[in-house]
């Protein structure tokens, strides 16, 4: 179960992505994505991650902290997505690629977080989460080739 919050989305697009990604990636887990301003995203960067700029993703899993004990037959508490929808649109601008296309990488990458991938560094030839992010991102034929 997800929750989603936020201006200037199709949540029944949002929805039907997210819901491939995890059927795709056989998990199931309670999470919610808040699409927020580069404002927004600034103060949470700033306060959390002592970065004062704007980015275009932060995901705050809840294994980052204390361990939830896991009930069976229950979903799984993963956290909560933060997606700056202005950093979005640079960024797919910025790679000449849809807006839909970013969006549903970045949907990506903020599951992965919450799921407890993580990378080192935004070389994605090299690491394993980014190089996962982009094989699901052609196997789920989010990729648009345009032109």
């Amino acid at each position: 179960m997800f929750y989603i919050e936020g201006e200037g989305i199709d949540n029944a697009a949002v929805e039907e992505r997210i819901a491939r990604i995890l059927s795709y990636l056989g998990k199931d887990g309670d999470f919610s994505v808040h699409f927020i301003s580069d404002d927004e995203i600034r103060k949470l960067n700033s306060e959390y991650r002592g970065k004062d700029e704007p980015t275009d993703i932060l995901t705050f899993a809840i294994s980052d902290g204390d361990s939830f004990p896991e009930v069976e037959g229950e979903p799984l508490d993963l956290g909560d997505v933060f997606i700056s929808l202005e950093s979005m649109r640079r960024n797919a601008a910025a790679f000449s690629v849809t807006e839909d296309e970013e969006l549903s990488r970045l949907l990506i990458h903020g599951i992965l977080h919450l799921l407890g991938y993580d990378h080192a560094t935004n070389d994605f030839s090299a690491e394993p989460m980014l190089i996962r992010q982009e094989e699901m991102m052609r196997t789920l034929d989010f990729v648009h080739d345009i032109g």
